[in-house]
């Protein structure tokens, strides 16, 4: 068997790491301007939500599927299918083509992120995964630095439509990389996946998501999605091969990363959406001046990451946990506080900076903490858990706040939504009467302030999820010593 080129098996996972990470920065720079082109604010949260919905839905399933088939087929069909998607994105002609497409990419970026986690965890000891750390956190770095720029000077020179198509050339290297460097040897045994829980945890996800959207107002959802996700867990504890194994929520590390993550991730997603949008429509920047606004968050994230990797093995998980959290909540105070029509726009960078920050010592330990919990055959649906709760959290926090939202700019029925779309357009809405400017901007705004103390409450509840992380030798568990890429005998 020809063994992996772990180097270069390394920066094809960083390559994949890094179109996720621009299509984080440039879709959010972009998408005030793709509303203003293509119509329907009202749709606004769902170019988001659709493709972290369809990444939610699958992480788990390619999690299952990598531990009983390989990493390596898993991952190379979520980077086809999320170049696919990609390009789809571009050619769209409408926002429900967008958000169609935009769930085809989401398909793809659900094994992307399964697999890529799953193969470090695989070819690194636990050591050598902290010190690797820093290589991808340079490349949210890098993407946070270009991400903004390349999205402002893609929308002003060339079109919003080349926001999609420039994640094709770079997943065509990533998928070269991984065919030629990336080998793994699995044992196939005869196993069955779950169907039934697959299908009852799709089904459940995107009922309360709908019930979420409709901010309570879709009881019938939300109590369609309370039976199917009951079924599901009741499903799960009977089948052989569950798609998630209620058996590894005993563990408290995985059980308090899990509530954490979700928690944090509708802190982060929602500032990533909603951010920009407040720049531009409310303030009336530019889109290089809305994506602008990440660049802390996502600059911070990184050199955070490099300094938790560095002290993780000295320090443990909990410190770094929990005072990661703490500095999340004061950034995302400092966010609400500070995005206000009339104050400087370096309150609320100073606050994205330090959620970022808070967010690099945090995620790294949750998921490492998670990994080193278990061994091999239970480390991919470990990881995609992990993941999965991370998704879901950042879909029903974007979908929350895109209900927020809307319910504000329809109070006054006399405003119509063609007229927000406008307002989002390059000339900020300056063809509306001044009234209904005024009213719009107000509505607008009052809607986002409050999605931003949303994002706050999400932060200080992940905190007091962190307190109940339990005191862990961070050298302890299955994962003491190196791993292969080849699974057990």
């Amino acid at each position: 068997m020809r063994t992996t080129h772990r180097p270069l098996t390394t920066i094809a996972l960083a390559l994949s790491l890094f179109m996720a990470a621009l299509e984080m920065t440039v879709v959010s720079t972009a998408m005030p301007t793709v509303v203003s082109d293509l119509g329907g604010l009202q749709s606004y949260a769902w170019v988001f939500t659709s493709y972290m919905l369809s990444s939610t839905i699958t992480v788990p399933i390619y999690g299952k599927l990598a531990d009983l088939y390989g990493r390596k087929p898993i991952f190379l069909f979520g980077i086809g299918l999320f170049l696919v998607g990609s390009i789809v994105s571009g050619l769209s002609t409408s926002m429900e083509m967008l958000i169609a497409a935009r769930t085809l990419q989401g398909l793809g970026a659900g094994a992307m992120q399964t697999t890529s986690l799953t193969i470090i965890g695989d070819i690194y000891t636990l050591r050598q995964r902290a010190s690797v750390q820093s290589v991808f956190s340079g490349v949210w770095g890098l993407a946070g630095l270009v991400g903004p720029l390349t999205g402002g000077l893609i929308v002003k020179y060339l079109s919003w439509h080349w926001v999609f198509f420039i994640n094709v050339p770079v997943g065509l290297v990533t998928l070269g990389l991984l065919l030629t460097f990336f080998h793994e040897q699995v044992h196939h045994q005869p196993r069955k996946l779950d169907f039934a829980g697959a299908a009852l945890l799709s089904a459940g996800v995107v009922a309360l998501l709908v019930g979420v959207q409709g901010l309570g107002r879709n009881l019938l959802a939300l109590s369609v999605a309370a039976v199917l996700l009951v079924a599901f867990v009741l499903v799960e504890l009977r089948v052989p091969e569950p798609i998630i194994p209620m058996s590894i929520f005993r563990i408290p590390a995985i059980a308090i990363s899990s509530a954490a993550g979700a928690l944090f991730s509708a802190a982060m997603f929602g500032a990533t959406t909603y951010v920009p949008l407040y720049v531009q429509g409310v303030l009336g920047g530019s889109p290089t001046l809305a994506g602008g606004m990440i660049t802390p968050m996502i600059v911070g994230w990184p050199v955070a990451s490099i300094v938790a990797g560095r002290l993780l093995l000295k320090l443990g998980f909990r410190p770094l946990i929990l005072g990661g959290l703490g500095l999340s909540v004061v950034g995302t105070v400092l966010m609400a506080l500070g995005l206000k029509p009339e104050a400087p726009l370096l309150v609320p960078q100073v606050g994205m900076a330090l959620f970022g920050i808070g967010l690099g010592f945090t995620a790294p330990a949750l998921l490492i903490a998670v990994q080193t919990s278990v061994s091999w055959e239970l480390r991919g649906v470990a990881t995609a858990s992990n993941l999965f709760f991370r998704t879901i959290g950042g879909a029903l926090g974007v979908g929350l706040m895109g209900g927020v939202l809307v319910s504000q700019l329809l109070k006054d029925p006399s405003v119509p939504l063609s007229a927000a779309n406008e307002l989002l357009g390059p000339e900020h809405g300056r063809g509306l009467p001044p009234e209904l400017l005024e009213t719009l901007s107000g509505a607008l705004s009052s809607g986002l302030t409050l999605n931003f103390w949303l994002i706050c409450a999400a932060a200080v509840a992940a905190f007091t999820a962190g307190l109940f992380f339990p005191r862990v030798r961070r050298d302890t568990g299955p994962d003491a010593s190196v791993t292969d890429v080849s699974a057990p005998h």
